[in-house]
């Protein structure tokens, strides 16, 4: 990606809608409690979420649970019981700091020194902007958007959030496994000379669905379904897949001028599978001529497959998220093998690093943009794909396409509808490709 390119992106953000987040300006680098605990809320309160507390409490540091907010009141409830039956001891949230809702972010928000933000990826630029407009610490989780509008009010924030000095993290757990860090770091010295090529997966069988009940307003619908909207999730390109976009650009240590690829629905096809595809392959064209070819799909019952190899002009390289990394040379004698032996969970090792930053009153996590233009490079194939056009990254920096909805309310529509019979719109490559692009 050109450098002025990049400036472009920023600086257009500024004619997006939205929060002021001028309003809080000194660094919490005091922490605000009676004690030296570092409050922390959690907003998402599901698994995910729910998991990234307990890394947050197993950090090493003293860390309390003092708020939680979530748009369904039972997901607060299942994820304050299962915490409290081992961490009780380091929760302390009453029923009034338990906030439901769609602006229920905003006073958890108000309760912590520190923000874990595990709701659906949709969400993430609204509660990120909130975030720092208040000054807080934060952990996202991948990916943090979903649209390209999405994108620039990350970038936006992040932005602020350099100002305040604020330590933010973002799920891209990989950066922080040992063998990816020892291998990529190997790369960037030289080891196997220039990354002219490479193939990155994500195969696996797919995730749940949560059949339709009776009542169901169509938004609490797809807010439970979350998954199969592009609104909510990003299509499983981005929501997932961005991993392994992301080891790309970090491998190339750019992004990609364009994208072209395929993707259909070719197999979970059902009304309950929403508007998402269940199978993608694209190819990323550096300013370099280098591709670097990216499957993804949810397909059930076939072999199964997430991990990453790239060639070299001296050699090639295989990296998986099982802890194993070898590089060869270009005579295939093997030069380098990853050791995992003690290796720390890298989903742990996030909260290590960064809850040991604010508990130093140190500012270390100062870069998130790779997570903005990574999530941008998974919605970008998803555009090629649905569209069936190569897309330049310049062309698709121009888009204005937003996905969520007019309003956030039980009673509201979200923009995608079924039909009568109950189905979804899916794009057509070459035939629909508005709203796409």
């Amino acid at each position: 990606m050109k450098e002025f390119n990049r400036r472009d992106f920023i600086k257009s953000s500024s004619i997006m809608a939205g929060i002021s987040l001028t309003g809080t300006t000194s660094i919490p680098l005091v922490l605000s409690g009676v004690d030296d605990h570092i409050k922390i809320a959690l907003i998402g309160c599901g698994g995910r979420g729910t998991g990234a507390v307990v890394n947050a409490f197993e950090s090493g540091q003293r860390v309390k649970l003092v708020a939680m907010a979530d748009a369904f009141q039972e997901n607060i409830k299942t994820s304050y019981d299962n915490l409290l039956k081992k961490y009780g001891d380091k929760i302390d949230v009453p029923d009034s700091r338990k906030y439901v809702g769609f602006e229920a972010y905003k006073s958890a928000i108000q309760d912590a020194d520190m923000v874990i933000l595990t709701t659906p990826p949709g969400f993430r630029p609204l509660h990120f902007e909130e975030v720092v407009r208040q000054g807080k610490h934060a952990f996202l989780e991948k990916p943090v958007a979903v649209d390209i509008p999405g994108v620039r009010r990350i970038l936006e924030a992040a932005k602020m959030a350099k100002q305040k000095k604020l330590n933010v993290v973002v799920g891209f757990q990989r950066r922080f496994q040992n063998n990816y860090k020892e291998a990529v770091k190997r790369i960037h010295d030289g080891l196997i000379g220039n990354v002219v090529a490479g193939q990155v997966y994500w195969n696996s069988g797919g995730v749940w669905v949560r059949p339709r009940k009776p009542h169901q307003t169509e938004m609490e619908y797809q807010m439970r379904n979350w998954y199969y909207f592009n609104w909510l999730c990003g299509d499983h390109i981005v929501e997932q897949h961005v991993h392994q976009l992301d080891v790309a650009n970090w491998i190339k240590q750019k992004y990609p001028v364009s994208i072209q690829g395929t993707g259909s629905r070719a197999h979970r096809t059902g009304k309950e599978y929403g508007e998402i595809y269940d199978n993608f392959a694209i190819e990323l064209t550096y300013d370099d001529g280098s591709v670097i070819y990216s499957q993804c799909r949810h397909f059930e019952g076939i072999h199964n497959r997430v991990d990453e190899t790239f060639q070299a002009t001296r050699g090639r390289a295989y990296i998986s998220a099982g802890n194993q990394a070898i590089l060869w040379d270009d005579k295939g004698n093997e030069i380098f093998r990853h050791n995992a032996k003690g290796d720390p969970n890298p989903y742990a090792q996030e909260h290590v690093e960064l809850f040991d930053a604010i508990a130093k009153g140190e500012y270390r996590f100062q870069d998130i943009e790779f997570s903005a233009y990574s999530t941008l490079t998974g919605i970008i194939g998803r555009l090629a794909c649905y569209t069936g056009k190569v897309i330049n990254w310049d062309q698709a920096l121009k888009s204005n396409i937003d996905l969520s909805p007019e309003v956030y309310a039980w009673t509201a529509n979200p923009k995608v509808l079924p039909d009568e019979n109950g189905f979804y719109r899916v794009a057509k490559p070459g035939i629909v490709t508005e709203p796409f692009i």
